[in-house]
């Protein structure tokens, strides 16, 4: 034993000197622009090879030599900085951001990481480029500023829902939209019972401002995303909001006002050319025995419509533009006020927000009172809290959906000869040939108002440097509450008013709980590793109440109602128990590593596989690093990437699985239950196996930066109902059935063009995506009004009659038969008879190519910006064609290019001859097909900041005056209202690329101030 105490003593005696030449150097590294923690930050030894990476938190710890001099804090996108070290054994730092270079750090699933050790793929949209948009939503304000990402606004109705495809579609009848996570809570992003969330009336994402966003950043490949493992296959979309920083508090006033109008007006027939038209029509039809509707009985018609007077229509004295009607002055006006600051000790955020935006079509309005509390405080050096908070407050005048006739656009159909004000009763027309929908401007109401909770609170512990652990708890609360009325003079409301009044509340809590660590062995190896666990639970109530015949139009309220003719309630509800982990591993700066896995368990699939395991790996190998490139100085920047994962789509109804019985089967006043589902205790997740291959580069220090992208998804265990045997009782089950595929390649560059007083920078994105169903058991799946889902064709194509002309010699209209000769060949000829065409694939709704530039050039104060976004290569159905373009085949107001009509042996042209009711052309076909190919001018904005000297002298620390335009020009040879359209009468995942009287996106101009003091 002595001899052993001995040892160490002697031991000791020289380790002692060793390590008092050794020191441990500690602290944390954060953004002196926001305050938040910067991962990834090298720390060296100046003058040496010693040094470290910060880890998730922004901490590092090294050990240093007793006489060293300097650290060097280097991170790409910031400033570095030498700070000596002197006697300190803590060091913090603050870098600043680096206008020469980009913005290199991104949010991951639970946490954040340095783009540079970053080994899957993440699109980041900052909040400075998409702040003060006029727009109600964050999907709009990213529109065309993300590769990959498809944006498209249904129609130009204002707070509706948006259809968001990431990479392309992924499913055929689950949700094709991407999960959202609000500060690290999973949010509501669908209407109640409607998992696609497309066609949903009112969008739920429009309840966040999103002034108060720091960045919007969109995991795009399985190793970004697959920690989120069964609820990733589209995409996952993180929302950072702003938090507070160390200083002095600063206080921020936004306020911008401007107008809405259409950014395109169809043209059709006036009141002159109306009547001869359909004279013209009449005849024609007459002539071929087609109806037996004489002059005179259409003059009656011109009549009658003309308020009972011939003289209206014959010389002309009414010429409604009934397009004009359907629109209205459209005001926008927005204000927000926020302030940012703290100490050491707590942080802030806090704002408050107001928009009101006027939609381009009568009676559409939507209004959003919002405010938010961000909070976090240190209550000991080992011990953060915090609480993020927002609360908001909706109006949203809505309107019906495309295909009613109440609805605005629908009014085009009216004929020209038809005054607004009938002249006979000095009211509002109501004995037009279709429904009057000023009508229901005037005397109904369509008011949806909810109330919004969206928040969090956290701990944060720091265990040991390099070792913490979090707990979040969050939830989001959506309340809403839709009032109808319909006055007795209205379509709806005949003969004695009618109200409906639907309430939805959805309640939905998550916590998060997981470990995180940070650590740097032997200076070159460099681990981060995140574990934890998550569960989500989401409850929806809905209930409707109808009643009928009130006393007048002055009571709206359904206690006014004589009758209760309508009524249900609904409740259901989900839940999600995950368990993720996730390993980040660099070799000597270099070489990178990551690992990521989830278990994901779900009340919504079978017992027999209610949890699902989605792995992912990824590999990096950051080139620039190795000696063999050091000696290419225009190279400043070169990585490979490449990752392979498993993720899964569980957007589906909550109880797919399970045998189910409705509960309303009541007979003769007795009540009762009934089968109504058979049960798949095998019901499991569809499932994504995504590859990605991708090069990162910088040329010329970094002016010059970009990515190439090639990713390949296939997706297999479809969620179908496929049809099972008549004796089970059913005619259809759920079951995991079928594949498809997407494929292609991103492309983005930015480059700094020109440095100094003057500055211009442009920002580039290219996406190309093939989509493919290669398997549904057989199946073929009709959607939209000529779309189907078939294999071997890319999802939603169109499929119809292919429109072969007209026939010179008589104005008939000609398809092509398309069957199959006895030979098997394909007979090309044509023939006049619909029925004699067999129905092929005539179009793709889906575009091949995607993309945006941003422009953004700077001098002295004064800069521009403008982003011109666009999309190629898919065509667009208009459904509303056989109406409006149909030749004079019924009474609608037609469009002019109608006048193109065949009249005469010869004529070679592509409208047949007009027919009144002789459908001559008017079936669906490729006649009312087109490309959908435009580039749009999405956003342009011009800003002046007041020089210090002046704002200084006001005691302020920022005056920015703006001028901005949304949708200002559009390139299309697309005839409709607007090229980027998906009527919300047929969305969905199939009901792709329809055009069925939808409005055009809004063109809208705004002028704004920006104040800091």
């Amino acid at each position: 034993m002595k001899r052993f105490l001995l040892f160490v003593v002697w031991l000791g005696a020289f380790a002692l000197p060793a390590l008092a030449q050794e020191r441990r150097v500690a602290g944390k590294v954060t953004s002196a622009e926001d305050g938040n923690p910067l991962p990834g930050v090298s720390v060296v030894v100046k003058g040496t090879t010693r040094g470290t990476q910060t880890d998730s938190e922004g901490n590092y710890s090294l050990t240093v030599p007793a006489n060293v001099g300097t650290l060097v804090f280097s991170f790409v996108g910031t400033t570095s900085q030498e700070i000596p070290v002197g006697n300190q054994s803590t060091i913090n730092v603050r870098l600043g951001a680096d206008t020469r270079s980009i913005n290199e750090v991104v949010v991951v699933g639970y946490g954040s990481e340095s783009k540079r050790n970053l080994t899957g793929n993440i699109a980041k949209v900052s909040g400075r480029e998409i702040e003060n948009l006029p727009v109600t939503s964050v999907e709009q304000a990213i529109q065309g500023r993300a590769a990959g990402v498809q944006i498209t606004s249904l129609n130009g109705k204002v707070g509706q829902g948006l259809q968001i495809r990431v990479r392309g579609s992924s499913s055929v009848s689950a949700s094709n939209q991407p999960l959202f996570v609000v500060d690290g809570i999973p949010i509501t992003t669908g209407a109640p019972g409607d998992p696609n969330a497309t066609a949903a009336l009112t969008n739920p994402i429009a309840d966040i401002n999103f002034n108060d966003i720091e960045s919007i950043d969109i995991l795009k490949d399985a190793s970004a995303s697959a920690i989120y493992g069964s609820r990733a296959s589209n995409g996952v979309v993180l929302i950072t909001t702003k938090k507070g920083r160390q200083g002095k508090t600063q206080f921020e006033l936004n306020a911008y006002g401007g107008f809405s109008n259409p950014t395109r007006r169809r043209e059709f027939l006036n009141t002159q050319e109306y009547v001869q038209f359909f004279e013209e029509a009449r005849a024609n039809s007459v002539a071929l025995g087609l109806t037996n509707i004489t002059q005179a009985q259409l003059q009656n018609f011109f009549t009658s419509n003309a308020a009972g007077d011939r003289a209206n229509w014959e010389q002309g004295r009414i010429n409604t533009n009934w397009q004009d009607q359907a629109y209205q002055d459209a005001p926008i006006q927005q204000y927000d006020l926020s302030a940012r600051g703290g100490d050491a000790k707590t942080r802030f955020y806090v704002s408050g927000s107001y928009l009101d935006q006027s939609g381009i079509l009568i009676s559409n309005r939507f209004r959003r009172l919002s405010g938010r509390v961000n909070l976090d405080h240190s209550a000991t050096d080992k011990l953060t809290l915090g609480v993020n908070l927002n609360v908001a407050r909706t109006v949203n005048n809505q309107l019906a959906n495309d295909n009613s006739f109440t609805t605005p656009m629908q009014i085009v159909a009216l004929p020209p000869i038809s005054p607004v004000i009938d002249p006979t009763t000095n009211r509002l027309n109501d004995q037009t040939y279709y429904y009057n929908s000023l009508l229901d401007r005037d005397f109904a109401s369509y008011v949806t108002t909810s109330y919004r909770v969206i928040g969090n609170v956290f701990a944060e512990y720091r265990i040991l440097p390099g070792l913490s652990f979090r707990s979040e708890w969050g939830s989001d609360i959506l309340t809403k509450n839709e009032e109808q009325y319909y006055g007795r003079e209205t379509l709806l409301g005949n003969p004695n008013g009618v109200g409906i009044n639907n309430f939805a509340q959805i309640v939905n809590y998550t916590t998060n709980n997981f470990f995180t660590f940070g650590r740097t062995f032997a200076e070159r190896h460099d681990v981060d590793a995140t574990v934890g666990m998550s569960y989500q639970e989401s409850s929806t109530n809905f209930t409707q109440v109808q009643g009928r015949d009130f006393p007048s139009n002055a009571y709206k309220q359904i206690i006014a109602a004589a009758r209760i003719t309508a009524g249900l309630s609904t409740e259901t509800s989900f839940s999600f128990l995950s368990y993720f982990a996730r390993l980040n591993y660099r070799f000597n700066n270099r070489y990178l590593l990551g690992l990521v896995g989830r278990v994901d368990g779900s009340s919504r699939f079978g017992a027999n596989n209610r949890y699902g395991i989605f792995p992912s790996a990824s590999v990096g190998w950051i080139l620039t690093e190795e000696s063999f490139m050091k000696n290419i100085p225009a190279i400043s920047n070169l990585k490979l990437r490449a990752s392979y994962g498993l993720t899964g789509n569980a957007e589906i109804g909550n109880f797919g699985s399970r045998a189910l019985y409705d509960g309303t089967a009541s007979y003769g006043g007795i009540p009762g239950q009934a089968p109504s589902q058979i049960a798949n205790p095998d019901l499991s997740w569809e499932k994504t196996l995504q590859t990605d291959i991708g090069l990162e580069f910088g040329l010329l220090d970094n002016r010059i930066t970009g990515e190439i992208d090639y990713y390949t998804k296939n997706t297999r265990d479809l969620l179908l109902n496929v049809n099972v045997p008549g004796t089970t009782g059913f005619a259809t089950q759920l079951r995991n059935v079928g594949q498809l595929e997407n494929k292609g390649f991103e492309f983005v560059i930015n480059t700094q063009n020109v440095r100094g007083a003057f500055q211009w920078s442009t920002n580039l994105n290219i996406a190309r995506n093939t989509n493919k169903i290669t398997n549904l058991d057989g199946q073929i799946i009709q959607g939209g009004y000529i779309n189907q889902a078939q294999e071997g064709s890319p999802i939603g194509v169109f499929f119809g009659r292919e429109y072969a002309g007209v026939d010179p010699q008589n104005g008939d209209a000609l398809y092509y038969r398309n069957t199959t000769n006895a030979d098997g060949s394909l007979d090309r000829s044509t023939t006049n008879n619909p029925n004699q065409a067999e129905r092929v694939v005539i179009g793709n709704p889906n575009p091949s190519f995607i993309g945006g530039v941003t422009n953004t050039l700077s001098y002295k104060g004064l800069e521009l910006s403008f982003l011109f976004q666009g999309q190629f290569g898919n065509q667009i159905y208009n459904a509303a064609g056989q109406y409006m373009s149909a030749n004079g085949n019924f009474f609608d107001n037609q469009t002019r290019d109608q006048l193109r009509r065949w009249q005469r042996p010869g004529d070679i042209t592509d409208v047949p001859q007009a027919r009144l009711v002789g459908g001559n052309g008017t079936v669906e076909s490729s006649r009312y097909l087109q490309d959908g190919d435009y580039v749009r001018l999405k956003t342009a904005t011009l800003g002046y900041t007041l020089p210090k000297t002046l704002t200084n002298r006001a005691k302020l620390s920022r005056v920015r005056v703006y001028v901005t335009g949304q949708n200002l020009l559009t390139f299309t040879n697309y005839t409709g209202w607007d090229p980027e359209v998906n009527t919300d009468a047929a969305a969905g995942n199939i009901g792709l690329g329809n055009d069925f009287y939808s409005a055009p996106q809004p063109r809208t101009i705004t002028a704004g101030i920006n104040i800091g003091f």
